[in-house]
């Protein structure tokens, strides 16, 4: 069996790079405004000090800008290195207080300006300017302040120089302001960020940051950077070692101190099954709550958060899931409290797996709330150390005791400026006397170009495990080639033991040892190809049971994938897998997977629109065997920014599992609908509805958000789960299996010293 994998796994990495060798293309020469082959963005760029008051209103021409010269601008996308094909000028400047970043983006076609979108960190398919600051110059991590010709205000934090799925956090948010205006000769915006909100290290007033900007020019999918930074990424423009070194003088760290309290009133239904399970029970209850959070900024490198009675009415729902495997499912953080510089408590023990993952406080496994009595979150840097300290206590719910929660992490550079080491300690304590333990230790070296070694160590200790051993530990390994311009590739290993539990993270196997070995090939064609990006994949992958040594799963994919200048996105792929049951599992009451030795063979298709269009789609197509039986899945996801003031999102998947041998069979529906209106950029609501027929829920989540200023917002949020098969179970349950209105006010106070 491991033999035919394999054989298919040669001949996919044999036909791909034939196939590749086959349709390359040399680059192009280029016409360029700036030698992009010299460029040095180690050399400081000095940032211009400014005096005189400077008027918020997008125009960037009052005196104090007279003296700041424009940062030139490079295409990144359709084609990287020709100058942008609308004059472009980008400025910086700062004085004591702020931070200021102007955008001059003139445009030959007026009439073609999109500013569709007037929600909070929202964009759908607007042009937009950004700019990037890795306030600490350590090529890891970096802050994003984004706006739109509607002037909307968008703020994401990198993390992990933008590497892997949680290398985005696009539910941080920071308190600074924008001002927009549109012309007949193009838009104008103007970014003042305070330097209190940014945390950063001074040198008797000397300060190094790293900077990017970037334009983009949505109904032509062209998007410009400075400095030029070369697209051999997906995430090449979002990745603070590709910023610009740039200097600033004279300026001093600030320690502001916000205080946000909240009240919050309404009232919540759930429907709970009797005892005796002869009916349900419906509890209503009234909430009216206040607590609050002070952020303290101690140093200009530390900050300090607190907590009394934290909620999170407002956060949006989760997305809901169909689970095709026996594992669990993962979910992201979304609460805000949990957000900032994030990246310090990230610990990746391979794959999917963290040993600190925060939805495990304040959330049972199926994603219910549990009250947070309250706690502390510690994050800075000391010389070269980032250093993140989290303390929590939940109060008892259910069958779960009131628990303490506890996390440190620390790190620091080693070797050169993109490599790290680091260990973390986790505990998990119930008032019962339960408890969980973790430590890891970990590091990232840069070996040399763009080659880097991973290393990760971590072991656990529970109550539930008697005394620690090997067995409670995990080993991961990785030696990639982080480049998609050209030949790269990732070998990795992971080791897991039986015992290996992490109380406060995330895994999804135990007591196995995954091989994983990747090898592609990209292209970067250059102006006369249709495609920005194309390149071949091939994977595999080998998890052996450490009982038996015995292969559990096994599965070869072969992928080819591109980026058209047009920024649409596709794929086509293939995959052989093997899986080796001991125990069945059940898709659901009707279908189950037998134990036993399986081979089957899976083909998928995907292909996606640019979000720059007004209207666009995304479609997926997966058919193949599934174990003993076949397998279909459809799946679309259209969207249409219909006005600024309305944009409609939906997405519905189809699956059809069939086994014919057991006459057994699987359907399922996943539909989502997504309704965003907004008046202006203070007054939206998003109306969020998802089906899912794996568990029979049709579930509403509506947020109204007046957003009065920055940290000032009143919230209405109304909730509800709606039973929709309920014929099926005796006693039946109501229609209405939970419903919450809630109200919402917080307000901030803010000061400095």
């Amino acid at each position: 069996m491991i033999t035919r994998i394999t054989f298919v796994l040669l001949i996919g990495l044999i036909a791909g790079l034939m196939a590749g060798f086959a349709t390359s293309q040399p680059a192009q020469a280029q016409s360029r405004n700036v030698d992009v082959e010299s460029w040095d963005i180690d050399e400081p760029w000095p940032i211009q000090r400014i005096s005189g008051e400077i008027t918020l209103d997008g125009f960037s021409d009052e005196r104090a800008w007279s003296g700041v010269e424009p940062f030139p601008m490079t295409t990144y996308l359709p084609s990287f290195g020709l100058p942008p094909s609308e004059e472009t000028e980008f400025l910086v400047a700062y004085d004591d207080d702020y931070m200021y970043f102007a955008m001059r983006a003139y445009e030959s076609d007026p009439s073609g300006i999109r500013g569709n979108i007037l929600q909070r960190d929202a964009l759908g398919s607007d042009d937009y300017f950004e700019v990037m600051l890795d306030t600490f110059n350590d090529n890891e991590n970096a802050v994003i302040f984004t706006t739109s010709p509607a002037g909307i205000r968008k703020d994401t934090e990198v993390l992990n120089d933008a590497v892997g799925s949680n290398g985005l956090n696009g539910d941080w948010n920071a308190h600074w302001d924008v001002a927009v205006e549109v012309t007949d000769e193009g838009w104008f915006a103007e970014i003042r960020v305070p330097f209190t909100t940014l945390r950063f290290r001074d040198q008797d007033g000397q300060v190094e940051m790293g900077l990017t900007a970037f334009r983009v020019i949505a109904r032509k999918d062209e998007w410009d950077t400075f400095p030029p930074i070369v697209p051999n990424d997906a995430r090449a423009r979002l990745k603070p070692s590709r910023a610009q070194t740039v200097t600033l003088d004279g300026v001093y760290s600030r320690t502001p101190v916000y205080f946000t309290p909240y009240a919050v009133t309404g009232f919540a239904r759930q429907a709970e099954l009797e005892d005796d399970l002869s009916g349900y029970l419906t509890d209503t209850r009234r909430e009216a709550n206040v607590g609050g959070d002070v952020k303290i900024g101690l140093t200009n490198e530390f900050t300090l958060d607190l907590t009394v009675n934290t909620d999170f009415a407002q956060v949006e729902a989760d997305d809901e899931q169909v689970n095709l495997t026996r594992f669990s499912l993962f979910f992201p953080e979304k609460r805000q409290f949990f957000q900032e510089r994030s990246g310090n408590f990230d610990f990746n023990v391979g794959g999917i797996g963290r040993l600190f993952h925060s939805r495990r406080i304040g959330l049972t496994n199926d994603g219910r709330p549990v009250r947070i009595l309250g706690g502390a979150r510690l994050v800075g840097r000391v010389n070269d150390w980032d250093v993140g300290l989290l303390n929590m206590q939940t109060e008892e719910t259910g069958g779960l005791p009131s628990e303490n929660f506890g996390v440190l992490r620390i790190k620091r550079r080693a070797f050169n400026p993109y490599s790290y080491v680091g260990s973390m300690i986790t505990s998990r304590i119930g008032i019962d006397g339960s408890y969980n333990a973790a430590y890891g230790l970990d590091g990232v070296v840069r070996v040399v170009g763009d080659e880097y070694l991973s290393l990760q160590w971590a072991q656990t200790f529970d109550d539930a495990a008697g005394e620690a051993d090997i067995h409670s530990g995990r080993l991961s390994a990785s030696f990639e080639r982080r480049d998609r311009d050209g030949f790269a590739y990732a070998s990795n290993l992971i080791w897991s033991g039986a015992d290996f539990n992490p109380g406060v993270g995330f895994i999804r196997r135990e007591d196995f040892t995954q091989v994983q070995q990747t090898l592609a090939y990209g292209w970067l064609p250059g102006a006369s190809s249709p495609y920005s990006f194309h390149g071949f994949e091939v994977t595999g992958d080998v998890f052996l049971r450490n009982d038996d040594n015995d292969v559990e799963t096994a599965q070869g994919t072969g992928s080819w994938g591109f980026t058209s200048k047009a920024n649409a996105t596709g794929e086509i792929a293939g995959s052989a897998i093997y899986e080796n049951l001991l125990l069945p599992f059940s898709l659901s009451s009707d279908a189950h997977v037998p134990a036993g030795e399986y081979t089957f063979y899976q083909g998928a298709l995907s292909y996606r629109l640019s979000r720059n269009r007004l209207i666009r789609t995304g479609v997926e197509l997966e058919a193949g065997t599934f174990f003993d039986g076949a397998q279909v899945s459809a799946g679309v996801s259209p969207a249409w920014n219909v006005s600024p003031h309305l944009e409609l999102e939906a997405m519905y998947d189809r699956v059809w599992i069939r086994f014919p041998d057991r006459d057994q069979r699987f359907d399922s529906h996943l539909a989502q609908l997504r309704v965003t209106t907004s008046i202006n950029t203070q007054l939206s609501t998003v109306i969020y509805v998802q089906y899912n027929s794996a568990n029979q829920a049709l579930t509403t989540n509506a947020r109204f958000r007046y957003n009065i200023r920055e940290g000032n917002d009143l919230w209405i949020v109304y909730n509800e789960g709606v039973n929709t098969d309920r014929h099926r179970y005796d006693p039946a349950p109501p229609v209405s299996d939970s419903r919450a209105v809630l109200v919402k006010y917080t307000h901030t106070f803010q000061t400095a010293f």
